[in-house]
């Protein structure tokens, strides 16, 4: 199933370029299942939300795509999660960027371990992406995203997927420099999510899916999953090691090769096997 936030926060399922309405269903089922915990309690209360839907889709009448606003599909995560260097291509890519700069970069993601973005970064498509420090070079990343369906702690590879609640697009935008890197991509709009979430029982294997992006339909990166270092299994179980994960807690899995500049008025296409494509437009904040 694919679900998605749109205009002033509805709750909506796509299907066929089309978007039908169940906002209804998310307060009967936040009502009835309170949610006390940390996270985004919709994300939470996911299964008994879906139940509820294929009772009554049916029912719903259909609102063109082209009509909405897609937000984020994720409201409130306690946090943004990444993965720095996980495809070896980019690894050199990024070294050859920064040579002489006062940056030190590892090789190794085991090593370098993963880093924090500010939920504050977080966007959906429609809202765009809003340079800043436009002297300085602003890249383009697109990542698989899964989204975190229940509280994960020191979990195994064996049951990682067990946890996922649903994966999507993820842009992390970055402002290259000498700052921290948690610093420079977490400024306003640089953490793009969506343009929906693909429950997890749709996508078996998430190490096989196909990823592009085009800067103003100009092919810049396309690699596949399976050349990640770290797994998406593994990622949850290294993540999970040194944070509780909540339900709504957003994994940004790494970039392939490809990266490059992006300015004011570009336009960015991307796509992901079996989730789906998004368009952001770039602005300047």
């Amino acid at each position: 199933m694919q679900i998605c936030r749109y205009d002033s926060d509805r709750l909506g399922v796509v299907q066929n370029d089309h978007v039908y309405d169940v906002t209804e269903v998310r307060e009967e089922v936040m009502q009835a299942v309170p949610w006390h915990g940390l996270g985004d309690p919709v994300i939470a209360r996911l299964p008994q939300l879906i139940a509820r839907i294929r009772d009554v889709l049916a029912q719903r009448s259909p609102i063109p795509l082209a009509a909405v606003k897609l937000r984020s599909p994720v409201r409130s995560p306690t946090k943004l999660v990444a993965a720095p260097t996980n495809y070896r291509t980019h690894i050199a890519e990024m070294q050859a960027v920064t040579r002489g700069m006062p940056v030190q970069r590892s090789n190794d993601i085991g090593t370098a371990g993963m880093f924090l973005k500010a939920n504050s970064s977080m966007v959906g498509p429609s809202e765009g992406v809003g340079l800043r420090f436009l002297d300085r070079r602003n890249d383009h990343e697109v990542e698989l995203a899964l989204v975190i369906g229940k509280v994960c702690n020191q979990v195994s590879m064996e049951r990682a997927l067990d946890y996922v609640a649903g994966y999507c697009i993820g842009l992390d935008i970055t402002l290259r420099g000498p700052e921290d890197r948690s610093f420079r991509k977490s400024i306003d709009s640089y953490s793009v999510l969506g343009p929906w979430l693909v429950t997890a029982d749709e996508i078996p294997d998430p190490d096989n899916l196909q990823l592009k992006l085009a800067v103003n339909n100009e092919l810049r990166q396309n690699a596949n999953t399976r050349d990640m270092v770290y797994s998406v299994r593994r990622l949850i179980e290294f993540s999970s090691t040194f944070y509780t994960l909540h339900p709504g807690d957003v994994l940004f899995t790494g970039t392939p090769e490809g990266v490059s500049p992006i300015k004011p008025g570009d336009t960015l296409s991307a796509e992901i096997e079996k989730v789906g494509r998004m368009v952001v437009a770039v602005r300047g904040s």
